[in-house]
């Protein structure tokens, strides 16, 4: 698969999942937590995940290919010796954190979601979003050679 070609695929799962957790955070969250009613984020994730999830694998597939190519030997991704190498470092780091968040949401918060419980979903969503941000941005300083 050519290079251009993974990158508009990567770019286009990370248009779906950083849009969505903007879109989610920014506006179906604050109502949900103005009326305290869980109602609107359940039917937003309903439909989201759909795509939302799909939008994810696909990163994650992509970026693996991509890291492999920017950055050959995957030991140096744990013990970074270019600076390509840490930035694909900081990607894994945060993709794990999205995983543990999404984890202890789906069997934790989601199963039993209420009005009580909406504020530690909010901080999920909120934590999420700002990672899948973050994740973008360490994403573009891959491509163009760093962060600054």
């Amino acid at each position: 698969m050519s290079h251009r070609l993974l990158v508009i695929l990567h770019l286009l799962g990370a248009a779906v999942w950083v849009g969505g957790h903007l879109v989610l955070c920014l506006s179906v969250l604050p109502r949900a937590l103005r009326t305290r009613d869980p109602g609107p984020v359940r039917e937003f994730e309903g439909g989201f995940e759909r795509i939302g999830i799909p939008a994810l694998v696909l990163q994650v597939v992509t970026g693996v290919v991509l890291a492999l190519r920017w950055a050959p030997d995957p030991s140096t991704w744990l013990w970074p010796t270019t600076p390509a190498a840490g930035l694909v470092r900081i990607k894994l780091a945060l993709l794990a954190t999205t995983i543990l968040l999404a984890i202890d949401a789906r069997l934790r918060l989601v199963p039993h979601l209420d009005a009580p419980r909406l504020p530690a979903l909010a901080w999920h969503i909120v934590a999420v979003t700002v990672i899948a941000v973050a994740m973008l941005v360490v994403g573009v300083g891959i491509r163009t050679g760093g962060l600054w």
